[in-house]
C-alpha cells in the first residue's frame, strides 16, 4: 500500500490562470508560496520560501478563478504529480505539480487586498478559525456571497452519555458453538 497525499497552506503567488479542455471541463493553474522559519546557530532567524504548482480540475477549478487572487491565503489537500520537459538548453527536466482535489479559502475576502496584492510574510501563520468554505472535487458547499456575512463560529456541543447496554442474565445459552 502507498499513500501520495499534500496538505499545503499558502498565499497565491500569481492569479489564477483558468483554460477549457475540449469536453470543456476548466483546469485552473496557479502557484502557492510556503514558508519554513527557524534560527540559525547565531540566533537569527532563517526563512525558506517554497513555491508550489498548482492545478486544480473541473468545478474546483472553476471556482478558484472566481474567487482566489494573487496573496489570497488558501488550503490545498492534493497528491503530486511528476512531469519531464526539456527545457531551453534542451536538458531534460522534472517538474513536481499539486493536482488538488480539496481547497479551503482562509482568511478574510480582503487578505488579497490588505496584502498588498503579493506574497507577505508579514500576513502571519494559517488561521483555521476563520476558514470559510471548503471547496472540494466532489462537490462544494454554498460559494460565499458578497453581501452575506460570514458565517458563525461552530458552538461546541457537550459529548453525549453512551447507552447502557440492557443486563444480559446467562449469556453461555446464545453462544452457537
Amino acid at each position: 500500500m502507498s499513500v501520495n497525499k499534500v496538505i499545503l497552506v499558502g498565499r497565491l503567488g500569481r492569479d489564477p490562470e483558468t483554460r477549457y479542455m475540449p469536453s470543456g471541463d476548466a483546469v485552473t493553474n496557479f502557484s502557492i508560496a510556503t514558508d519554513e522559519q527557524w534560527r540559525d546557530r547565531n540566533g537569527e532567524r532563517q526563512t525558506r520560501t517554497e513555491w508550489h504548482n498548482i492545478t486544480l480540475f473541473g468545478k474546483l477549478g472553476e471556482i478558484a478563478s472566481q474567487y482566489l487572487r494573487k496573496g489570497s491565503q488558501v488550503y490545498i489537500e492534493g497528491r503530486i504529480q511528476s512531469r519531464k520537459y526539456s527545457g531551453k538548453d534542451g536538458i531534460e527536466r522534472t517538474a513536481y505539480d499539486i493536482i488538488g482535489n480539496e481547497m479551503k479559502m482562509l482568511g478574510s475576502r480582503n487578505d488579497a487586498a490588505s496584502a498588498g496584492g503579493g506574497y507577505d510574510q508579514a500576513g502571519g501563520g494559517a488561521d483555521y478559525a476563520q476558514g470559510g468554505n471548503n471547496y472540494s472535487q466532489g462537490g462544494y458547499d454554498a460559494a460565499p456571497a458578497a453581501s452575506s456575512p460570514p458565517p458563525a463560529a461552530p458552538r461546541r456541543q457537550a459529548p453525549r452519555p453512551a447507552p447502557t447496554p440492557a443486563p444480559v442474565d446467562d449469556i453461555d445459552d446464545d453462544i452457537p458453538f
